[in-house]
């Protein structure tokens, strides 16, 4: 679902690659002129260029056949939950009138893979903690990596009110590192890295589970 999209390219493809609705869902919504290209509508198995316009007007799920899972790729900037005023959140990027509710926080510095649903089933198994479900992250800091830095990550670092539990480290250069935890404390690797005296630069979470960010576009 996150393959790199080559053009020209049939827009019911299109919109299934950019994670946006089934191809089904897709050739739905275009018979209910509700997609438009570059302005105009669109017609069922129409060619999309890379400079072509694609929008899609607010649905409500009245329009949609099933219950719909999303993967977006969220910005630096984008607050995952409880917004304030003037900032942005995961569903302003979404075509729906109806919010999804989003699987897992990813503080407002990072960016990376979210999943957001209207499932409410699949919301509560995933956020589940007993199911341990993996959380992959690339992460960049501002020292040199050592062996003992490694170590320490790896077996659980006492961060004030909570030891982590151990998790899984491999270096990726001298800087950059990355982490797959099962759990999810706020702000966890950043308070695991300043507990060790490392400050966190840059935060990508890249898989959920099974799930890759892959080739995902940031804002798509």
């Amino acid at each position: 679902m996150n393959n790199k999209i080559e053009y020209p390219i049939r827009i019911n493809r299109y919109l299934f690659l950019k994670n946006i609705c089934s191809r089904r869902e897709a050739d739905r919504l275009i018979e209910k002129k509700l997609i438009t290209v570059n302005g105009n509508k669109a017609i069922i198995g129409q060619q999309i260029q890379k400079n072509d316009k694609v929008e899609i007007k607010k649905i409500g799920k009245d329009k949609l056949s099933k219950k719909q899972i999303i993967l977006f790729n969220k910005p630096i900037g984008v607050v995952s939950h409880n917004p304030q005023f003037g900032e942005k959140e995961p569903n302003d990027f979404l075509p729906f009138t109806e919010k999804l509710s989003p699987i897992g926080r990813l503080d407002k510095m990072s960016h990376g893979l979210m999943i957001m649903s209207d499932d409410g089933r699949l919301v509560d198994k995933m956020l589940n903690p007993k199911f341990e479900h993996q959380k992959e992250y690339l992460v960049s800091v501002d020292k040199k990596i050592t062996p003992n830095f490694i170590k320490q990550m790896s077996q659980g670092i006492d961060i004030g009110d909570y030891i982590t539990k151990p998790a899984k480290i491999e270096k990726e250069n001298n800087k950059s590192f990355y982490i797959i935890l099962t759990e999810g404390k706020k702000h966890q690797i950043r308070r695991m890295c300043s507990t060790i005296g490392f400050t966190v630069l840059d935060l990508e979470r890249i898989r959920m589970m099974n799930i890759k960010l892959g080739d995902l576009e940031e804002g798509q």
